[in-house]
C-alpha cells in the first residue's frame, strides 16, 4: 500500500511538472483528476496500464535525444587521426542520445509506442523521425563502421542485442507498411549482429557477470527473443546451448551482494531471465531451487535501489536497475504464476520508485531510461 501511494503521488507530480504558481487555485480539482488516472493505471494484476497520455510522455524522451549530437560518448578505438569524425558523420542513424546503444534503444521505444498507439499525438512526428533516421543509406554506413580495423567489437554485446530487439519490433509491425520498409532498411545491420553473435559466442568460454553493458545473460535474453520471433534457428540453438554451458551448474547466487554502485542490471536476475527463456518448466524450476530458492518465498523482499544524484551518469544507473529487476520479476510472474506470481507486487514497487523520474529529469538519465521503463511495462503486460 505504501508503494502504491508513492506511485500515485509520483504520477501527480509527473503530470503537474511545468505548471506555474498562477495555476495553484485550480490545483485541487486538477490533482484529483490525476490521482484518479494514476489509480486506474495501477491494477492488481498488471503493473502499469499504459495510456496514450503516458505513451506521449514516454515518446518525448527519445524524440528529445535521437537528433541531439552533443554531448556524445563515441567509445571509439582510433587507429589514426583519420578515424576521428563528427558523431553524425560516423553514425548517421544512431548518433544521438549520448551514445550509440542508447540511440538504438531510443528508436526501439519509438517503434514500440507507435505500434501500440498509432493514434497518439506524436505519431506523425515519430514516423518522420524514423523514416529520416533508418534509411538504407544510413544503415549501410553503420555497417561500414564495423568494418574498421579497430571497431569489429564495437558495442559488444549490449548494442548488438538492442539492434536485434529493434529488428524484432520492426519485423512484427504488420499493420503499417512503414514497418516493413524500415525492417528491410535495417536488415544489413541486423544480419551483421546475428553473424557477430554466432562468431563470438563459441569463443566466449566464460560469461561476463556484471551489472552493466557487457553482461552476457542480458544480451543472450534479447538475442534469443529475436531468434525465436524471426525464426533464426541456428542462432536460437546456439544461444540456448551457450546459456546452458554458462549457467546450468550455477547455484546460490549472492543476490544479497547486489547492487554494486553503478549497476543497471542485476547479475543474478539477468541470469534468471535468460534461463527462464531457454529451459523447459521442470528443468527451470529445479535450477531455481539451487540458484535462487528464496524467490519462491511468498514474503521475499528486495529493497529498491535509491539514486542519490541523478545528474551523475553512473549513479543514475540505479533507476535502470529498478526497471530491469522489475521486468525479470514480471517475466517470472507471467510465465510461472503459481510459483512466482507474488513477485508482481515487488516489481510494482521497483517501477513505482523510478517511474516518476523519467520526465523532467537530467539528460544523464533521460537519454536512456525511458526504454528501460517501457521494457518493464512490456513484461508486465505480456501474455504468454
Amino acid at each position: 500500500m505504501k508503494k502504491t501511494m508513492l506511485f500515485i503521488a509520483s504520477m501527480v507530480i509527473l503530470g503537474c511538472k511545468g505548471n506555474d504558481e498562477s495555476q495553484a487555485e485550480e490545483g485541487v480539482s486538477r490533482d484529483t483528476t490525476l490521482v484518479d488516472e494514476a489509480v486506474a493505471m495501477l491494477e492488481p494484476t498488471k503493473s502499469v496500464a499504459l495510456t496514450v497520455e503516458e505513451a506521449n510522455r514516454l515518446a518525448q524522451l527519445p524524440l528529445d535525444c535521437i537528433n541531439v549530437e552533443y554531448p556524445n560518448k563515441l567509445n571509439q578505438t582510433l587507429a589514426g587521426a583519420g578515424d576521428i569524425g563528427e558523431p553524425q558523420e560516423l553514425h548517421p542513424a544512431f548518433y544521438g542520445c549520448f551514445d550509440w546503444h542508447s540511440s538504438v534503444h531510443a528508436h526501439w521505444t519509438l517503434v514500440n509506442l507507435l505500434k501500440k498507439f498509432p493514434e497518439m499525438e506524436k505519431a506523425e512526428e515519430i514516423r518522420e523521425r524514423l523514416e529520416s533516421s533508418l534509411t538504407a543509406e544510413n544503415i549501410q554506413k553503420e555497417v561500414q563502421y564495423f568494418s574498421r580495423e579497430q571497431e569489429s567489437n564495437f558495442e559488444r554485446t549490449y548494442g548488438w542485442a538492442w539492434v536485434l530487439k529493434l529488428a524484432e519490433e520492426l519485423e512484427t509491425w504488420e499493420e503499417e507498411p512503414l514497418g516493413n520498409e524500415l525492417s528491410q532498411n535495417l536488415q544489413p545491420l541486423t544480419d551483421l549482429m546475428v553473424q557477430k553473435f554466432k562468431e563470438f559466442l563459441p569463443k566466449l568460454n566464460y560469461p561476463i557477470r556484471v551489472g552493466e553493458h557487457t553482461n552476457t545473460a542480458f544480451a543472450l535474453a534479447l538475442a534469443h527473443d529475436y531468434a525465436v520471433t524471426a525464426g533464426k534457428e541456428e542462432l536460437r540453438v546456439m544461444i540456448e546451448k551457450r546459456a546452458k554451458d554458462y549457467y546450468l551448474n550455477d547455484d546460490d547466487c549472492p543476490i544479497e551482494w547486489e547492487p554494486s554502485g553503478f549497476d543497471f542490471l542485476s547479475p543474478c536476475l539477468a541470469e534468471v531471465d535468460v534461463m527462464r527463456k531457454v529451459l523447459p518448466k521442470q528443468t527451470f524450476l529445479l535450477w531455481m531451487k539451487d540458484f535462487l530458492p528464496q524467490l519462491r518465498n511468498q514474503d521475499f523482499l528486495m529493497e529498491v535501489a535509491e539514486v542519490t544524484d541523478r545528474t551523475d551518469g553512473k549513479l543514475v544507473h540505479l533507476d535502470g536497475l529498478n526497471f530491469s529487476r522489475a521486468w525479470v520479476f514480471y517475466g517470472l510472474a507471467n510465465q510461472y504464476p503459481e510459483e512466482y506470481g507474488h513477485l508482481r507486487a515487488l516489481a510494482n514497487d521497483h517501477v513505482a520508485q523510478s517511474f516518476p523520474n523519467l520526465v523532467g529529469d537530467s539528460y544523464e538519465g533521460g537519454h536512456w531510461l525511458g526504454s528501460f521503463a517501457l521494457y518493464a511495462i512490456e513484461e508486465s503486460n505480456r501474455e504468454l
